[in-house]
């Protein structure tokens, strides 16, 4: 394999034509699991764009809520996209050879659509906070302009600081292995390579996580407890069950996207890292199946969702 070398600042950079990707390699029936996958790939395209049209052709969803619930969706759909086509390519059809430029895209696009679906969930429950905490003027404080505002900043910030974390990748040098140990291009496996100082990357990575999962975390526990306080201060049982009833979905969306991601973080801190292949089972789950249930959630829990997506489906059946 022939080596580009760069030279930068008087220092010799060599980037390799590519990486090859050998994930699950003790994994029994990974075939099966990749094709599993395939249909949780094609659930997801379809319900979230389901979720997508309805939202768009329907004015009466055109408000705060669903403006984040669409955002949700849109970002679903590109997660999915840029890693479970590559794990066909890699583990089915036996191509796990990735260019080194389209492996720092893989990896921008995937860490940034992370860090928007954690964004999501939060903007999601701060909908929720401002609809159960301040009923009187939700109307004024949470608008269409001020939702879309802040959708913009969310994608603004993820987009800048993962595009800067990817750059800095083209500073390292890679002269010995370019085997990456995971089911895509990841950020730590690939800096992990490198044969000069990647100190700055390790910082980076780990700052981010943090950033990305802990921060928006948190402010969805404080929203909640901010709502627990305000529903059991009222008197009405009917109006409690109400107003809890709405966040459920949202709820569960939080439960299925942190919960695996906390688990494998506290076993590899606590026991001291865990197998492999089972790391890389683990987290190819907990970011392939979010953007698929997410969706099918949102379509049997949201009303309002479900009874246009009723419409649509007869409309066509009357047609047909």
């Amino acid at each position: 394999m022939s080596f580009l070398r760069t030279v930068v600042n008087d220092s010799l950079l060599i980037h390799p034509p590519g990486f090859y990707i050998i994930g699950f390699q003790t994994l029994p029936f990974v075939n099966l699991y990749i094709i599993f996958l395939a249909f949780v790939y094609v659930v997801t395209i379809l319900f979230n764009m389901l979720v997508i049209h309805v939202i768009a052709f329907n004015h009466c969803l055109h408000t705060p809520k669903f403006v984040a619930v669409g955002n949700l969706a849109v970002i679903d759909v590109i997660l999915n996209s840029c890693t479970i086509p590559s794990m066909i390519k890699t583990f089915i059809i036996k191509d796990n050879f990735v260019p080194f430029n389209l492996c720092l895209m893989q990896m921008f696009t995937y860490y940034t659509f992370v860090t928007l679906e954690s964004f999501a969930l939060a903007i999601l429950a701060y909908d929720r906070l401002i609809a159960i905490c301040f009923p009187l003027r939700q109307h004024s404080l949470n608008t269409l302009r001020s939702m879309s505002c802040i959708v913009g900043l969310s994608w603004s910030y993820s987009l800048g600081i993962i595009a800067f974390s990817t750059a800095i990748m083209t500073r390292l040098s890679f002269c010995n292995s370019v085997r990456v140990l995971s089911y895509f291009c990841d950020y730590a496996p690939v800096f992990r390579l490198a044969c000069n100082d990647y100190t700055l990357h390790w910082a980076l990575s780990s700052g981010l996580s943090m950033l990305m999962l802990i921060v928006p975390l948190v402010f969805i526990i404080l929203s909640y407890v901010s709502i627990l306080v305000t529903v059991f201060r009222m008197k009405s049982l009917d109006s409690r069950m109400k107003a809890l009833a709405t966040c459920i979905e949202h709820l569960i969306l939080v439960a299925v996207f942190y919960i695996p991601l906390l688990i494998i973080f506290m076993i590899g801190f606590y026991m001291g890292g865990i197998d492999a292949d089972q790391r890389v089972l683990s987290l190819s789950l907990s970011s392939c199946i979010p953007p698929c249930i997410n969706p099918i959630i949102y379509c049997l829990k949201t009303k309002e969702i479900k009874t246009t997506a009723f419409k649509m489906v007869r409309k066509v059946q009357v047609r047909a």
